[in-house]
């Protein structure tokens, strides 16, 4: 075989520091955006992302290298600089270092695109915390409870 194929696809999700609500309406479309275009410029395709005030979800296809981390550290850290230059006001926007990321068969996509696109009306009946609890759960990881916070 001469060539590789791979084809990986990831839900991540990610919080602002301490879930601070710091997600406006008035940056969520840009900042939707960004992420998107930041994806695109990794190498990877954004399939759906879905904003929060406190929180983004993201279903997107990337290559196998860089490392799954190294692409969402290099997200996380494009965005935050990018919401700081851009929205001067919101100088202490930050993401937690820390992350949920789970993989997505080809069968799921637009099941989990259609979630992911719904995340307001989802996060209306359950909080992230119990949310990301049940992503937890549904992937088979282990957790302590009491860094879900």
């Amino acid at each position: 075989m001469s060539q590789s194929y791979v084809c990986l696809r990831y839900r991540p999700v990610f919080c602002t520091k301490n879930r601070v609500p710091t997600i406006t309406p008035e940056i969520e479309s840009q900042l939707w955006e960004y992420l998107a275009g930041t994806v695109r410029g990794l190498g990877g395709t954004p399939i759906q992302i879905g904003v929060i005030e406190d929180h983004v979800h993201l279903l997107i296809t990337l290559r196998q290298q860089p490392s799954l981390s190294d692409t969402l550290r290099d997200i996380k850290t494009a965005s935050s600089g990018w919401v700081h230059d851009t929205f001067p006001g919101l100088s202490d926007f930050r993401w937690q270092g820390q992350y949920g990321a789970f993989t997505i068969s080809h069968s799921n996509i637009d099941a989990v695109g259609a979630h992911i696109a719904n995340q307001k009306e989802h996060h209306n009946k359950r909080d992230y915390k119990e949310k990301f609890r049940v992503m937890l759960e549904k992937h088979g990881v282990a957790f302590k409870e009491e860094y879900l916070d």
